[in-house]
């Protein structure tokens, strides 16, 4: 199958594009620099320069290309994670998702593209009891920066569904960690906040993350290309609240216990949106992928390390 993979060169397009060419795709990568594009064809794929928000150039490179697949992950993060850091950032990466991807999938549609597969979010599902499913509401009410992220993924999904002619499969993945991501335990911006006992939990620290090895996303990003259409949580088995996962991620690198601070000094130092994350984000099921297409995640591996008591899933599950 070719396969264009647009954001080839960011944390998730790495280990995707390799994914993708070991499964004997004909992968064509596009990147935003000539390095980049080099880098991709020293790994085996047809490398492209594209500036995604100039919407003849991309209509034309797919038109050029046509690809029997589009894998979207377009994104405009920056390199270190802070509350700040993220608020900044966040015009432009919605710019890129919106506008960029728009201008992608009007390419897809034009040129008769078969398969789409998109980026979304699968950490920033809304109150309910125990996991998420794919059928629950998103957190569309939430503090201001998370109820403006979970706006850009509705508008991403209602796009990626509103086009009888393509096969739409979103991806709902949980937060990244393995190389290259923030939390990436040797040089990861989040690690290295954790180092410096920069990240504290938040009291109480019920927030449920789920999270999911970039590896584990590349493979399952790859399979994507042959599962049914429709929307898919893609997380790992280990969701976990804040006072579960971050005491166990320092301990897994020989970092002091992470400080504890309450939620009205967190409010008052970054936002209330640290403190959503904290206290109120709910983990999520992976079922759906494993019964659909065996999908089969790696332990969270701090977890792994430093065995609970009690399954991280049940406790999650009660909160």
């Amino acid at each position: 199958m070719k396969v264009f993979v647009a954001g080839a060169n960011g944390a998730i397009g790495k280990p995707l594009v390799k994914a993708l060419i070991a499964a004997r795709h004909d992968v064509i990568g596009m990147s935003t620099s000539a390095a980049g594009a080099d880098a991709l064809r020293n790994h085996g794929a047809e490398g492209v320069v594209l500036n995604v928000l100039d919407a003849k150039a991309v209509a034309e490179e797919v038109a050029r290309i046509r690809p029997d697949a589009i894998i979207d992950e377009l994104t405009s993060l920056p390199k270190r994670y802070t509350p700040e850091e993220m608020r900044a950032a966040a015009p432009r990466d919605r710019q890129v998702r919106l506008e960029g991807g728009g201008n992608l999938h009007n390419a897809a549609v034009r040129s008769g593209v078969k398969r789409y597969v998109v980026q979304s979010t699968g950490f920033f599902y809304g109150p309910g009891q125990g996991l998420a499913s794919e059928s629950d509401d998103l957190a569309r009410n939430a503090t201001p920066g998370v109820a403006g992220a979970v706006a850009t993924y509705t508008k991403i999904e209602n796009r990626l569904f509103s086009s009888p002619d393509l096969e739409g499969v979103a991806l709902r993945y949980g937060f990244f960690y393995g190389p290259g991501t923030y939390h990436d335990s040797q040089s990861g911006s989040i690690s290295l906040q954790v180092r410096d006992a920069q990240y504290p939990v938040i009291e109480p620290g019920s927030g449920v993350f789920s999270f999911i090895h970039i590896e584990d996303a590349a493979v399952a990003t790859a399979a994507a290309l042959e599962i049914p259409p429709g929307v898919y949580n893609i997380v790992d088995d280990d969701p976990s609240p804040m006072a579960v996962w971050l005491p166990a991620f320092a301990k897994f690198m020989g970092a002091p216990a992470p400080p504890r601070v309450s939620e009205h000094e967190t409010v008052r130092l970054h936002g209330p949106d640290s403190v959503y994350y904290a206290l109120q984000l709910r983990g999520a099921s992976n079922a759906k992928a494993k019964r659909v297409f065996r999908f089969s995640p790696r332990r969270l591996e701090w977890l792994a390390s430093s065995p609970q008591p009690s399954s991280t899933a049940e406790s999650s599950s009660r909160l």
